[in-house]
């Protein structure tokens, strides 16, 4: 067996940060609500900041339209509610035309004195996409017409 060691180059070893897309500048979006004081932008830029939240309570959807048709090889979800306890279901749909296919499902509890973030990171081999959906549900707990939960993403990012 031949075997050498070397160490990763500044061209094959790229920061963390450049990995995702710059998805202000590559999408559309289309939501179902929007507090003006956290807008989506917020939850798709590269930096961070508040992140998005919706300016009613129950299920929202945040759908992205691509420019033009992508690959997708991870999808990351950042989530953080330090106000109340609660369980949230969320569901990332995917396609290339206006059939969506169900990528993933989650559900999460929230909890003031434990769990107050969700990170997700999920690779996918995605090709020729052209739309993401992400449904929220912030309170599995109730009927979504009584639910006082207001949906929020601190961030999406997708590589």
């Amino acid at each position: 067996m031949r075997k050498s060691i070397v160490s990763p180059t500044a061209a094959t070893k790229l920061p963390a940060d450049d990995l995702w897309r710059d998805l202000v500048r590559i999408a559309r979006v289309e939501l179902t609500s929007e507090d003006p004081d956290f807008p989506i932008e917020n939850a798709l830029g590269k930096v961070a900041t508040t992140g998005w939240r919706a300016a009613t309570t129950g299920p929202q959807v945040i759908r992205l339209f691509f420019d033009e048709p992508m690959s997708i090889r991870r999808i990351q979800l950042h989530f953080v509610d330090r106000s109340g306890e609660r369980s949230q279901e969320f569901a990332i749909y995917a396609g290339s035309g206006s059939e969506l296919d169900e990528i993933v499902r989650q559900q999460w509890n929230f909890s003031p004195n434990g769990t107050t973030e969700e990170i997700e990171d999920y690779t996918v081999d995605l090709n020729a996409i052209m739309t993401i959906e992400l449904r929220i549900d912030p309170d599995r707990s109730h009927d979504p017409t009584l639910s006082q939960s207001y949906a929020s993403l601190q961030a999406l990012k997708l590589a």
